[in-house]
């Protein structure tokens, strides 16, 4: 029979206790930011049917047109951060830019907008500029050992 006794095990015998210790120290010490991926992606999706639960896709179309697309861009590139950080890590100060386009463009896409537009890009822009700036903080360049 088996010894399924829960000793504590000594793992300094192990042969590659050297690389388990080198993976346990990156792990630790990478990038925390998993959370951001996945509300940049949530805000993304909410910015890109916004029009449509606000209530102003009919009267402004232009700025319509302008939450459908950069919501599915911010959708995206949250998935890409989440899938890629290494290489998508600089679009992360894109996310913030795209954050502050939000919060302008009520008054740069429409004439007249009204007061529930404003407060919908305001709010949104606001979370995706500090989602963008969290995540750009989070980038840490990696070190060759």
């Amino acid at each position: 029979m088996a010894d399924l006794s829960h000793r504590p095990g000594d793992l300094s015998s192990h042969p590659d206790v050297h690389e388990m210790r080198e993976r346990y120290a990156e792990m630790l010490h990478g990038r925390g930011a998993s959370a951001v991926e996945g509300l940049a992606f949530l805000a993304g999706v909410y910015c890109a049917i916004s029009p449509w639960t606000v209530h102003f896709s009919g009267a402004q179309p232009e700025l319509t047109l302008n939450n459908l697309v950069l919501g599915i861009a911010i959708a995206l590139m949250g998935i890409g951060l989440a899938a890629a950080p290494e290489r998508l890590g600089g679009l992360s100060w894109t996310m913030a830019l795209m954050g502050v386009w939000l919060i302008i463009s009520p008054w740069v896409v429409t004439r007249f907008p009204d007061s529930g537009m404003i407060w919908n890009n305001v709010v949104i822009g606001a979370v995706v500029c500090l989602l963008g700036l969290v995540a750009a903080g989070t980038m840490r360049p990696r070190r060759e050992t």
